[in-house]
């Protein structure tokens, strides 16, 4: 009789021990729910985070680790050594920039919902960036610089776009702090005047951005 009720506490302890640890499981996950931001940094509801996003296209948002940040897609600002810049890119991935001119920088955070689900071809991907290029040219006489954060998702650019690692991580402590989605890119003018535009963008905000940053 006393075997069968220690049999039975050893049981219930078993359970005990089980189902405590079932709830911090749970309510680890629950503590890791996405918070949601406006570009104040005031927190909101996700439906309302969603409304601004979606109704507004001045809009995109950036992901960090449970958070998400409404930001205004485009940015104004100066860096203080371009010169440090044009270095790091020279030693590190072997890219030699003129000084004189503007710097264009498209930039790949890794693979997100937005730029792994496109259907373009290999034909229009790369008639899309030849004329990127191609308008570049005629406006500065220049080429963009590609930079990924993580190359997840690149193969499909083979061939196409020359990707260069982030060197040091510059240009997303620079520029992107968070992950937005798609691409982004960013254009620094000769005196380290910048403009940055993140996720979805067209060839035409590149080279707007690049004739004001030419001036």
């Amino acid at each position: 009789m006393i075997c069968i009720v220690v049999k039975h506490m050893k049981n219930a302890l078993l359970l005990s021990s089980l189902g405590i640890l079932i709830y911090s499981c749970s309510s680890s996950k629950i503590g890791k729910k996405i918070k949601y931001f406006d570009e104040n940094n005031v927190e909101i509801s996700k439906s309302r985070f969603n409304r601004i996003w979606r109704g507004n296209r001045l809009y995109t948002y950036g992901d960090s680790v449970n958070r998400k940040k409404l930001v205004l897609k485009a940015k104004h600002g100066k860096i203080s050594n371009r010169l440090f810049l044009e270095t790091l890119f020279e030693n590190e991935i072997n890219i030699k920039l003129d000084s004189s001119k503007p710097i264009v920088i498209i930039y790949y955070p890794g693979k997100d919902p937005c730029n792994s689900n496109g259907v373009a071809t290999r034909e229009r991907i790369k008639k899309w960036y030849g004329q990127l290029e191609e308008g570049l040219n005629q406006i500065a006489k220049i080429k963009p610089i590609y930079i990924y954060k993580n190359n997840d998702g690149l193969k499909e650019y083979d061939g196409i776009v020359d990707w260069n690692k982030d060197p040091e991580g510059i240009i997303e402590r620079l520029f992107f702090k968070y992950h937005y989605p798609c691409n982004s890119f960013v254009v620094i003018s000769k005196e380290g005047d910048y403009i940055s535009y993140f996720s979805e963008w067209r060839n035409e905000h590149v080279w707007n951005a690049t004739q004001r940053m030419s001036k």
